[in-house]
């Protein structure tokens, strides 16, 4: 039972699903955002400025696959203090039924809950756009503020902003809360980036042709993992273990809700594969996932399997 970015073998994109340029409150142009990410050996970028969305590829010298995409948000409207929800919204091609137009602006607004703010979601997905949950820690939203909304294939489990400015969002904050609930979301690690230090820090690698609809495919399956440097090359649960294969690390961790956090080390940072027993005194797994660290504290996250009983 492979995670399913593992099930083809052949090299994996790498990808940007959230930054920002000057056409919003980011402080490098467009061009130059696509060109740094070239350089950086990106694939693929989605260009997500606030409420402004995008289309257009800025640098097409640079070969760079562009997704379409924006970030919408509300403030939710509870009173003092600082508490938003933040979305990734990611599409095909105007050709390919994408509903929204290039350079549309939306207004922010305020929501008073995730069930008012879910109307959004619905406009967003009814123009064949993914969706993406962002930063919920930079957010102030602990899973109970956010575990209802439907249809986010995914949330953001890194967000470089969050960690490089303020400690946040730098370890799958409240993922384990809604796999452990059996919503199947996936997890992103993303930038965020605005200012030129922020960019190219966390990433996908997508196992995907290299073109906008088999990216947003992919995604959407699952056919992916998330980096901000350590390499992911397998993960499988076979003959009862779950199994990882990945680059040189200094800690690889099983992780599942209802159960502790199980975890290898290599004092020099050479550990490359880890097998885990399912048997556990805290019972069956609903599913696993897997975090390797290296020897500089960068981490990569699969996806999860989920499991029937083990």
């Amino acid at each position: 039972m492979k995670q399913q970015a593992f099930k083809l073998k052949r090299k994996m994109l790498k990808g940007g699903l959230h930054c920002h340029t000057t056409r919003s409150d980011g402080k490098v142009a467009p061009d130059e955002v696509i060109r740094i990410h070239k350089q950086n050996g990106y694939d693929f970028l989605a260009i997500t400025d606030h409420r402004n969305y995008n289309y257009i590829n800025y640098a097409p010298e640079t070969g760079l696959t562009i997704i379409p995409g924006m970030e919408f948000d509300n403030q939710i409207d509870s009173g003092h203090g600082c508490r938003h929800f933040h979305t990734l919204c990611i599409g095909p091609q105007k050709e390919d039924g994408n509903g929204f137009e290039q350079d549309v602006v939306l207004e922010r607004g305020k929501a008073k809950d995730q069930f008012e703010y879910q109307s959004f979601l619905d406009k967003a997905h009814n123009n064949k756009n993914l969706t993406v949950y962002c930063h919920p820690e930079w957010s102030s939203t602990p899973a109970k503020y956010f575990e209802k909304q439907k249809g986010n294939f995914a949330m953001e489990i890194w967000n470089s902003g969050s960690a490089i400015n303020c400690d946040m969002d730098t370890d799958a904050a409240y993922w384990d809360e809604l796999l452990g609930q059996g919503i199947n979301i996936y997890g992103v690690a993303t930038d965020d980036g605005h200012a030129l230090s922020e960019h190219c820090n966390g990433w996908v690698m997508v196992n995907a042709e290299n073109n906008v609809n088999d990216i947003l495919r992919a995604l959407e399956a699952g056919e992916f993992y998330s980096t901000c440097g350590p390499e992911i090359y397998d993960f499988y649960i076979e003959d009862n273990k779950a199994v990882i294969e990945c680059s040189n690390v200094a800690k690889i961790r099983l992780q599942s809700d209802k159960h502790p956090t199980r975890m290898v080390k290599s004092e020099d940072g050479s550990l490359t594969r880890a097998e885990f027993e399912l048997k556990h005194w805290a019972g069956p797994y609903s599913y696993v996932r897997i975090t390797v660290v290296d020897k500089n504290g960068n981490k990569a996250w699969t996806n999860p399997i989920f499991l029937e009983e083990t």
